[in-house]
């Protein structure tokens, strides 16, 4: 399976707006069997990434590596470089702009993640954010329509994936319907929403 272009991540996403994030082994057996397109791994060391890139591809899937989770990495642009030249991976997320930037230049598909934790937090995103620094932003905790909607308008016309304690179905279309191109969640049960 060759690396999807933001583009054809959000052809994905727009047929099935859920990612499945998972945390360890028993949830990637979990996302690997359903229905959803994408996969963020959230665990994960340079032993085996390689192989759960390898095993997410092999049942279709779109994947991305959470630069800021992977044992043995360090959040230098090289661990970067390690992503792109041994796997397959089509593309990396972190909260580091350099790491998501590099991503970027090597032809990943590239997701800065913003912690929401005040309007601080808000106004960071459009002093942070570049055309150069990532393709698409995740937003944590994703059950804020309202902050969403205020970060879409912050976001450098970036699309906007929600994610962080997304459980239940109303939770889903709140994001969506707010501006969220997508919803991530660690649920299987929101996989199969």
């Amino acid at each position: 399976m060759e690396r999807v272009d933001c583009q054809t991540l959000l052809e994905h996403l727009a047929r099935n707006p859920i990612i499945a994030s998972v945390k360890n082994e028993e949830g990637l057996e979990a996302a690997l069997k359903s229905d959803v397109p994408v996969i963020f791994l959230l665990f994960g060391d340079v032993l085996n990434i390689r192989d759960m890139v390898a095993r997410a591809h092999a049942a279709g899937k779109v994947v991305f590596v959470h630069m800021d989770l992977m044992d043995g990495l360090a959040a230098r642009e090289v661990s970067v470089d390690f992503i792109a030249r041994h796997t397959a991976a089509d593309g990396v997320l972190s909260t580091k702009a350099s790491l998501t930037r590099r991503a970027k230049e090597l032809g990943l598909v590239a997701i800065q993640r913003f912690f929401l934790l005040d309007s601080m937090a808000i106004d960071n995103i459009s002093r942070h954010l570049g055309p150069e620094t990532s393709d698409l932003i995740e937003v944590l905790p994703g059950l804020m329509p309202k902050i969403i909607s205020r970060v879409r308008l912050v976001a450098a016309g970036k699309p906007v994936i929600a994610g962080g304690l997304i459980r239940e179905k109303g939770d889903v279309t709140a994001a969506l319907t707010a501006g969220a191109v997508a919803v991530s969640a660690t649920s299987p049960a929101v996989w199969e929403m």
